[in-house]
């Protein structure tokens, strides 16, 4: 059964306090890249009843996701950003979505990213984390940028951590570890990384800004 929004709204009061609730409900956040940290991001933020998830991605689930991304076998072929929206809605019913199923480009970053409050970097390739944090920084410079670096293979899960480089831009990671190296990514280590970079804005939106 799924519970009404009343309901819903209560055990998220319960949890987290009305003064705290009411901060995660009225923000938005974007998920640039919805692989192994972005569709784990995303489930945390959506879990902790943040109000509008915007979720970007081109790409579509294939069988070589499944090891670390939150997708079901049976959403093969389906667009990241229709099955991972589907998925929210099973574990979040009333969080608000908008999904962009596109490539973020030097073109259309700000019009994809102007409505949010956070914007999450979750990408997997070096250049294009590179292109987004320079946007960002360079010309939304009024959002806080959570990004990360170094989550592969089977080093100390302690060794990820969040680092604040800025008043407005956080990173997570070990800021060492490569995908080339050894077996590349691992779910655990990947879904650790990313319960950082959902820690950080739920912090950020509770203002505790200080790591």
């Amino acid at each position: 059964m799924i519970p009404t929004k009343e309901q819903w709204l209560r055990a998220l009061y319960e949890r987290h306090g009305k003064e705290r609730q009411n901060a995660f409900l009225s923000a938005t956040v974007a998920v640039c890249g919805l692989g192994g940290l972005g569709s784990n991001i995303a489930i945390h933020l959506a879990r902790a009843g943040i109000g509008k998830l915007i979720l970007i991605d081109f790409d579509r689930v294939d069988i070589t996701n499944l090891h670390r991304q939150q997708y079901k076998a049976s959403q093969i072929g389906m667009y990241k950003t229709e099955a991972l929206a589907d998925n929210l809605r099973e574990i979040a019913p009333y969080v608000e979505l908008e999904a962009f199923t596109q490539r973020i480009t030097q073109d259309n970053a700000i019009k994809l990213l102007a409505s949010a409050d956070i914007i999450c970097e979750a990408f997997d390739d070096a250049e294009r984390k590179a292109m987004l944090t320079d946007i960002v920084l360079t010309q939304l410079r009024e959002k806080y940028l959570v990004a990360a670096s170094g989550m592969a293979g089977l080093y100390d899960a302690n060794s990820i951590k969040t680092r604040k480089i800025t008043s407005k831009f956080y990173l997570c990671g070990d800021e060492e570890s490569d995908v080339s190296d050894g077996i590349g990514l691992v779910s655990a280590r990947v879904a650790l990384c990313a319960a950082h970079q959902a820690i950080a804005v739920l912090r950020i939106l509770a203002k505790q800004f200080e790591i």
